[in-house]
């Protein structure tokens, strides 16, 4: 990942009624680690209390076996973190845990509330103190504020008063609960996990599912709450359900190709933009070469419908971490280079279409197509598998402000120039809408066309 690159909000996971609650999961979070890598934690309950494991840094960093034999119990949730809201630091690592009347309650979140510097405002105004600067505990604070009598009607209340993306997993000594705000925002998977007792799972991601042999059942619905408990599953509508805003660029790139999200598969899905793109920008090319890794799905759709072979003509080091050292002597492009690097004898003398899910700031993508030619690609076409961005979002994604997106301000051919590519052709949004859903108006597409599904008080 570069600072080019838009970053990944979260991924939560939770199990009810299994002996190795927690180290299935660890095994949840490790298959959901693209979602962030800032920050991971668990809570597991054994019946009568919570016991909370957090940490910075990736999952199997943090969870070594002496933590994971201290989460005792037949139930728990995860959580990883990358700072959509808040700062990186060990007091926003998640599940939260409060302890209140109605007892220890944990929370996992992925997404982000709109207007929270209000939200927190009020609240300090009422006395709440606040230990994080994370959005989600501000779901608690109105949690432990309600007068409702039971958990599920506290819960509905707390959120009754915030509006945004949120796919959560809550925690008590006795049950799990899977809730998705009213418009879907974010995904949120249910399942089964079959033994001599079958266990209820919940996953951002389906393919946290596979790792364990647990089979998807179903998404949670927009404005549901699911309730895992002693008695088996509940199914509670806390709120009415809005039209659809799934995020597209949960199937654009940030999904697991391997997962089913909002019921369909991403592998496919990224295949038909691909295809599509391939149909509204054809290039006069000799070669496909897909920007790894998240390229290379529509790549292969590209490639598919026009007829022209698909080359790995860039090769991607999958193991630099988040930081390395750049040396005194001034390297071109090092940042790129040390997570791609060109075959020049698959590129040398050819016209090459590259093809990449999106551009942010173009910085990147402008020293890959400098890579490019340098190792003797005689022309460089860049098909993008989504329309430019232009907004910011506010829904659980990290992307730059507007005066950072290059779209925003720039034509597609003064982008071009910028990234000096011979030619720059970008998915049309009704062809992102046909790839994705057949016509039918259930994604939010708001970065790129700057009309959100919510009001923005931010």
């Amino acid at each position: 990942m570069t600072e080019d690159e838009l970053k990944e909000e979260c991924g939560v996971f939770g199990i009810y009624g299994h002996p190795e609650a927690a180290r299935l999961t660890y095994l949840g979070l490790y298959a959901l680690q693209h979602r962030g890598q800032e920050a991971a934690g668990i809570c597991s309950s054994d019946g009568q209390r919570l016991y909370v494991e957090r940490g910075m840094g990736y999952v199997a960093d943090v969870f070594e076996e002496a933590r994971l034999d201290r989460l005792q119990g037949e139930a728990a949730i995860g959580h990883v973190r990358y700072a959509t809201a808040g700062e990186s630091s060990l007091d926003n690592a998640q599940p939260m845990l409060i302890s209140g009347g109605r007892g220890q309650v944990a929370l996992g979140h992925n997404g982000n509330l709109i207007g929270v510097p209000a939200l927190r405002a009020e609240l300090e105004a009422q006395g709440a103190v606040f230990h994080s600067t994370s959005d989600t505990e501000i779901i608690l604070h109105r949690l432990a504020r309600s007068r409702q009598p039971d958990l599920e009607g506290a819960i509905t209340e707390a959120l009754g008063s915030v509006t945004g993306a949120y796919s959560l997993i809550f925690q008590t000594a006795d049950r799990v609960i899977a809730v998705r705000d009213p418009y879907g925002f974010r995904p949120l998977c249910l399942g089964r996990l079959n033994g001599d007792r079958p266990a209820t799972v919940f996953a951002s991601e389906t393919c946290a599912f596979d790792l364990i042999d647990a089979e998807y059942v179903r998404d949670v619905a927009p404005g549901e709450m699911v309730i895992a408990d002693r008695q088996g599953l509940r199914s509670v509508r806390y709120a009415p359900a809005e039209r659809p805003a799934f995020c597209a660029f949960e199937h654009i790139y940030f999904a697991r190709p391997d997962s089913r999200v909002f019921g369909r598969s991403v592998m496919l899905n990224r295949t038909a933009l691909g295809r599509q793109l391939a149909r509204e920008a054809p290039a006069d090319a000799d070669v496909v070469v897909p920007i790894p890794d998240s390229g290379m799905p529509a790549a292969a759709g590209y490639a598919a419908e026009s007829g022209l072979p698909m080359e790995f003509g860039l090769i991607r080091n999958h193991y630099v971490g988040r930081t390395f050292i750049e040396p005194k002597q001034s390297i071109r492009n090092f940042g790129v280079k040390v997570k791609l690097n060109p075959v020049r004898e698959l590129l040398q003398g050819r016209r090459v279409v590259l093809v990449d899910d999106s551009i942010v700031r173009g910085t990147t993508s402008r020293k890959i197509v400098q890579m490019v030619r340098a190792a003797g690609a005689r022309q460089v076409h860049m098909r993008i598998s989504s329309p430019p961005i232009i907004s910011p979002c506010y829904y659980g994604i990290d992307t730059p402000t507007r005066e950072e997106l290059i779209a925003a301000s720039h034509s597609v051919d003064e982008v071009r120039r910028y990234i000096e590519a011979d030619s720059l052709a970008y998915l049309s949004h009704e062809g992102l809408l046909r790839a994705l859903e057949n016509g039918e108006r259930q994604y939010c597409i708001s970065c790129f066309t700057g009309q959100y599904p919510t009001r923005i008080n931010v």
